[in-house]
């Protein structure tokens, strides 16, 4: 099939007709340019810049030189669909980590993810000695129903060893159509032999917010990813603790959290700032130039919040950060966020086929540009594990003959251990607390300002 045929008429249209003549087959031999061309080329030459609109003419001479080489000499027979759909996937994944060409199955990866909805186990995975490591299973799927537990590390699926697999092909292999069967060989720390679960896939359907009540009034919410309707589902979730409980602070996690949908992310900020700047956009095309401001609809009114970030925040995320961080309206903790901070638009090009192309740069209110520098928190604290250590101190009441308190005269002092023990049981929450330092901290620090806030008079 002749190269040209391939072209559209747009392209032919700005090509000219010394273009044209480099689409024909047999494409080693060139015509020669028209003088008015060659004119053209040493004009610009002096200056190293074309006319706009003008294609480069020896660039293209190259590619149709190497096109015609691997139809007629690479290994194996490749057909020109192939070979151009390889084309466009190169120039696309060259320009930047984020741009690509979104064939039928990749473009509707894309449209689960945004929506939320997938056929496959339930599970949150990441990777680990090269295996498929359980982050954790997702309530009421497949795989927590079947007893798959965080920890867990995926050894084989369907019999074939995932170690050399990347997480990506893992997970393709995982989802599929609800009903299907896999097999997974899983090895748990606490068995001596390999565990194996026969789970049928079910239409999986992410939820993007959680949320939990802590102690103390503090509220607890946990986005995984930014989906069409996230900034609702947050905005109902404040509301809810607002006419049922006393709420003293809202916990934003937002760690490892990709980013998303980035409607979402403006609505999430707008449930906490009632006016300004929310977040801009600059791109080369006008449409690229956007910006979003806050509503009068604020949820949170003015509770205290505290937004947690680590390196795997990014792009929504970091725009929910910055923009809190800007306003002062929330305290940033964690560690430094990953820094991407452009915006990317899927363009259709068939209806199983489309682009995903970086088309602008993001910047908070105050014009910080996030791309490849993050957000820095406001108070820096890494993840790590704390063990208390047990002490023994003396008081006045373990004194031989010590004066009875006047006012708590039948009080006893606890046993070693009871309190701790008759909190956790009294605070659900503090199990998750006690797992998470960072969120330790965070709760720590809402506590404080709580107990340092005016106090209405009675």
């Amino acid at each position: 099939m002749p190269l040209f045929s391939v072209l559209s008429r747009r392209m032919i249209s700005r090509l000219g007709c010394t273009a044209v003549c480099l689409f024909t087959l047999g494409i080693t031999q060139v015509q020669a340019q028209p003088a008015d061309t060659e004119a053209a080329a040493a004009d610009t030459s002096n200056t190293g810049q074309r006319p706009h609109g003008q294609l480069p003419l020896q660039e293209l001479r190259n590619f149709t030189e190497i096109f015609e080489r691997i139809r007629s000499a690479y290994v194996e027979e490749v057909d020109d669909k192939t070979l151009l759909e390889y084309a466009i996937n190169g120039m696309l994944t060259s320009l930047d980590p984020h741009s690509a060409y979104l064939q039928p199955e990749a473009f509707s990866d894309l449209q689960e993810n945004t929506s939320g909805k997938f056929g496959g186990l339930g599970i949150e995975v990441g990777m680990e000695d090269g295996l498929i490591l359980v982050v954790t299973p997702i309530d009421d799927t497949p795989a927590q129903k079947a007893g798959i537990r965080a920890g867990d590390l995926i050894v084989s699926l369907d019999g074939e060893a995932v170690m050399g697999m990347n997480l990506n092909d893992a997970v393709e292999r995982m989802r599929g159509a609800p009903g299907s069967e896999i097999t997974l060989e899983i090895r748990r720390k606490s068995e001596k032999e390999l565990l194996t679960f026969t789970l049928a896939r079910a239409e999986i359907k992410v939820a993007s917010v959680r949320t939990e009540m802590l102690s103390g009034g503090i509220g607890y919410v946990r986005i995984t990813q930014f989906q069409e309707h996230t900034g609702s589902e947050l905005a109902s979730a404040i509301e809810d603790w607002r006419s049922n409980d006393t709420l003293n602070g809202i916990i934003l996690d937002l760690r490892n959290n990709p980013g998303g949908v980035l409607d979402a992310a403006v609505e999430v900020v707008d449930s906490f700032i009632s006016q300004g700047l929310i977040v801009y956009t600059k791109g080369r095309t006008p449409s690229a130039e956007v910006s979003y401001s806050a509503t009068n609809h604020t949820p949170a009114g003015n509770i205290p919040v505290v937004v947690l970030i680590n390196g795997g925040s990014a792009s929504a995320s970091e725009i929910v950060a910055g923009a809190l961080q800007d306003h002062q309206r929330a305290v940033i903790v964690g560690t430094q966020s990953f820094g991407k901070g452009s915006v990317q638009s899927v363009l259709p090009i068939t209806e199983d086929r489309a682009v995903k192309l970086t088309t602008a740069r993001y910047f908070t209110p105050n014009g910080r540009s996030i791309q490849a520098q993050g957000i820095n928190p406001d108070i820096w604290v890494e993840q790590s594990e704390v063990t208390p250590y047990e002490q023994r101190f003396y008081k006045e009441a373990d004194l031989p003959g010590h004066l009875s308190n006047p006012t708590e005269k039948e009080s006893k002092a606890p046993e070693q251990g009871t309190a701790a023990g008759s909190n956790a049981e009294a605070d659900p929450s503090a199990g998750l607390l006690k797992k998470d330092f960072q969120l330790y901290e965070a709760h720590t620090l809402l506590r404080g300002v709580t107990i340092l806030s005016p106090r209405p008079e009675a």
